[in-house]
C-alpha cells in the first residue's frame, strides 16, 4: 500500500512538472469568457494525456470499483479467478447500470440482514418464535417520519445524495485511515488485550452475502452459508456462531480507505476537469464523454460498497458439529435450474439472478452467484432498486447524448453516435413498458395462452437486449476511432486542473 501511495505521488509530480512549462499566457491576459469571468491560463495537453487519463479512469470504474463475491474453493486457481474477473469487466463495459443495480441490491440486502441479526441479539440467537414476534410487532412513532423513511422516492433521493457526497466522505475517511495508521505505528508497543467486539455489523452482512462463511463437514467444504442458514443451524446447535470480527474481515480485504480514496480522487478529478472544460467552452472528446458516463455511475457504486471487503479469496470456515446431516436442517440444491430455461440465452442469467427470478437457484452450493438475488427485499427496498436502475440507465444514456453537437470526423460517425445514444437511453423504458404490459395481459388472457404470450415477450426483450448491446459496442468503438481527428481546441487544458492530484 505504501508503494502504491508513493507511486501515485510520483505520477502526480511528473504531471505537474510536465504541465508547468507549457503555460500559455500570451493571449489570455485580457480575454474573458463572458462579462464577469476572466479566462484562465491554458496548458497544452497531448493525445496521450487524453487517452491515458480516460483509460485510467475507465479502468478504475470497471475494475477497481468492482467488489466481486468469493470464488468457490474448487475454482480458486488464478485461471478461474481471472476468467471471472474478465467476465465482470466485460459486463461493466457493456451494462454498467447492471453493476450499480447489483451494488444497490446488495447494500439493501446487507442492511436488511444487519437489522435481522441485530434484533436476534447475535451471537446469542433467540428462538424463531421470538424472531416472528419482533418482525410482526406493530410500528410505532411519528407517522410522517415513517412515511418519509418508507417512500421509495425519498429513499432514492437520499441514496443519490449519498453517491454525490461519496467523494468528500471517501477523502475524509482516507485521511482518518492515515491518522489511525500513524497512531498504530506510534503505539505499536501497546498491548492489544482489549476484548474483541462480536456485534454483527454491515461489514458482516456484506461478507456473508458474498459467500464469506463456508460450512465444512468432515473436513471438506460442503456449503456456502446464507444468512438464514446460519440462524437455523445456530438454533439447532449444529454449528457454533461465527466469531469473526469486523476488523478480521477488513484484514481479509485487499482494499482499504486509502486505496479506495485514491480511486475516488482520480474519478473526481476527471469529472472536475470536464466540468471546467464545459465552463470555459473547450472542446471535449467522445472518449472523455463516454468515460464521464462511467464515472458518474461509479460514485454511487463506491458509496454503497464502501463497507464491502474487496477481492477476498478464501471464505471463513464454519465446522459442522452435529451427528445429523445438513440436509436434515436446511434445503440444499446443487442443480443448475437455469438449464431448464432453454429458451433464454445463457447471458441472461445474471439479470435473472439479480432480480431474484424464481426459476434461478438462489445460491450455488460452494459459491454465491455474482449477481445474487437470494435475499427477499422488502417492497419499498425493491421499488427503490427498480427505480434507481431505470434512473441510472437514463443518466448513462443521457450523458452520451451530451456529445450530440461535438465535432466528429465524418457525418456517418456522428449519426451512428446519436442513434446509439438514443437507443441506450430509450431501451430501458421500452423494456419497462413490455414488462408492465406482460403483467397486464396475463390477467386478461386465458391460462392456455400464457406460454405463447411469454414466448412473444421474451423474443421482444431479446431484441431490445441485442439492440442495447449493439449500440453500446458502437459507442465504445467510436470513443476511440474519433480520436484520429479531433479539433485543435481539444488540446487545450485549464492550467490549474493539472495541479490537482491525479494519475
Amino acid at each position: 500500500m505504501r508503494l502504491l501511495v508513493l507511486f501515485c505521488i510520483f505520477l502526480y509530480l511528473v504531471g505537474v512538472v510536465q504541465a508547468a512549462p507549457t503555460t500559455n499566457t500570451t493571449n489570455t491576459t485580457n480575454t474573458t469568457t463572458n462579462d464577469s469571468v476572466k479566462a484562465p491560463s491554458y496548458t497544452t495537453r497531448t493525445l496521450w494525456t487524453i487517452i491515458s487519463s480516460s483509460v485510467l479512469t475507465l479502468f478504475a470504474c470497471i475494475y477497481s470499483a468492482i467488489h466481486p463475491n468469493i470464488p468457490s474453493p474448487k475454482n480458486s486457481s488464478w485461471y478461474h479467478i481471472l476468467w471471472r474477473q474478465l467476465g465482470i469487466m466485460i459486463m461493466a463495459l457493456i451494462a454498467p447500470e447492471l453493476i450499480v443495480t447489483w451494488a444497490m441490491r446488495q447494500w439493501f440486502s446487507a442492511h436488511q440482514v444487519t437489522k435481522q441479526f441485530g434484533k436476534l441479539g447475535y451471537p446469542s440467537v433467540r428462538p424463531e418464535s421470538e424472531e416472528k414476534d419482533s418482525v410482526e410487532a406493530p410500528a410505532t412513532g411519528n407517522f410522517f417520519i415513517r412515511f418519509i423513511c418508507r417512500s421509495p422516492f425519498i429513499r432514492l433521493f437520499l441514496l443519490l445524495a449519498k453517491g454525490v457526497l461519496s467523494v468528500p466522505v471517501s477523502l475524509w475517511r482516507s485521511v482518518c485511515a492515515l491518522a489511525r495508521w500513524a497512531v498504530r505505528r506510534i503505539q505499536s508497543d501497546q498491548s492489544n488485550s482489549d476484548s474483541e467486539d462480536h456485534i454483527w455489523t454491515q461489514t458482516h452482512s456484506f461478507f456473508v452475502l458474498m459467500g464469506g462463511f463456508m460450512l465444512y463437514v468432515d473436513g471438506e467444504p460442503y456449503l456456502t452459508l446464507r444468512p438464514d442458514y446460519i440462524l437455523t443451524l445456530i438454533r439447532d446447535k449444529c454449528i457454533d456462531a461465527p466469531t469473526l470480527t469486523a476488523k478480521q474481515i477488513y484484514d481479509k480485504s485487499k482494499g482499504n480507505a486509502i486505496s479506495k480514496g485514491l480511486v475516488m480522487l482520480q474519478v473526481a478529478w476527471f469529472v472536475m476537469q470536464l466540468i471546467t472544460r464545459a465552463i470555459y467552452h473547450l472542446e471535449t472528446t467522445q472518449l472523455e464523454v463516454g468515460t464521464l458516463a462511467f464515472a458518474v455511475l461509479n460514485f454511487l457504486t463506491y458509496a454503497v460498497w464502501w463497507d464491502k471487503p474487496l477481492n477476498v479469496q478464501c471464505p471463513y470456515p464454519v465446522y459442522w458439529k452435529s451427528e445429523s446431516r445438513p440436509e436434515d436442517h436446511i434445503e440444499i440444491s446443487d442443480t443448475d435450474e437455469f438449464a431448464r430455461l432453454w429458451y433464454l440465452p445463457r447471458f441472461f442469467s445474471p439479470i435473472m439472478e439479480l432480480i431474484g427470478w424464481t426459476d434461478i437457484p438462489i445460491s450455488r452450493k460452494l459459491q454465491v452467484p455474482t449477481f445474487d438475488g437470494s435475499v427477499d427485499l422488502q417492497a419499498s427496498d425493491r421499488a427503490v432498486v427498480q427505480q434507481a436502475a431505470l434512473l441510472m440507465a437514463i443518466i448513462f444514456g443521457g450523458i452520451h447524448c451530451m456529445a450530440w453537437f461535438l465535432t466528429f470526423p465524418t457525418y456517418e460517425e456522428q449519426m451512428l453516435w446519436r442513434s446509439s445514444a438514443v437507443a441506450i437511453t430509450c431501451t430501458p423504458w421500452l423494456c419497462l413498458a413490455v414488462y408492465l404490459d406482460s403483467h397486464h395481459s396475463a390477467r386478461r388472457l386465458h391460462h392456455s395462452f400464457h406460454q405463447i404470450m411469454w414466448a412473444v415477450y421474451v423474443l421482444i426483450c431479446f431484441a431490445f437486449a441485442m439492440l442495447y448491446i449493439t449500440a453500446r459496442a458502437i459507442l465504445l468503438v467510436l470513443m476511440f476511432t474519433t480520436l484520429r481527428d479531433i479539433p485543435p481546441d481539444a488540446y487545450k487544458a485549464v492550467s490549474w486542473t493539472s495541479l490537482v492530484p491525479h494519475l
